[in-house]
């Protein structure tokens, strides 16, 4: 299971150090491509698969999920582990999600989250204010 929060360094060649504990389960290698709120997700393989399945089986017809699907399915590539178990960030992901060098991964359940540490905390912030706020929408919908 994806979850913790960690923090680690961008270094100059854009390699991120990703943490033993989430190596362990995203196996010998990933998928890295754009997440939402302007972060990087990481899947391990074999979730990437049943929901890359998915955002190809969406609508050709409608303009919201083309964009979607290219948001998530053009950016993605996949991603090893170095010796030290560091993955490299492409340039144009890295420009994405505005990373910098220090780096805050968040494990989610079936995925990781690469963001800028200053970006995290601000939106980390703004979360935790709002928190009673979204949980009585998940409680309208019937979620909690």
């Amino acid at each position: 299971m994806l979850i913790g929060e960690y923090k680690h360094n961008l270094d100059a060649k854009r390699r991120l150090a990703i943490p033993s504990k989430f190596r362990k389960e995203l196996g010998e290698g990933a998928i890295l491509t754009r997440g939402l709120d302007n972060c990087l997700f990481i899947f391990p393989s074999k979730f990437w698969a049943p929901f890359a399945e998915m955002l190809a089986g969406l609508s050709m017809a409608k303009q919201d999920t083309r964009a979607f699907a290219r948001l998530f399915l053009s950016g993605a590539t996949e991603v090893e582990f170095d010796s030290l178990g560091r993955v490299l960030v492409p340039e144009h992901l890295k420009k994405y999600a505005d990373l910098k060098k220090s780096i805050v991964v968040a494990g989610l359940f079936n995925r990781l989250e690469i963001w800028d540490e200053e970006r995290w905390n601000t939106y980390r912030a703004n979360l935790e204010k709002n928190s009673d706020a979204i949980a009585e929408k998940l409680g309208e919908l019937g979620i909690l």
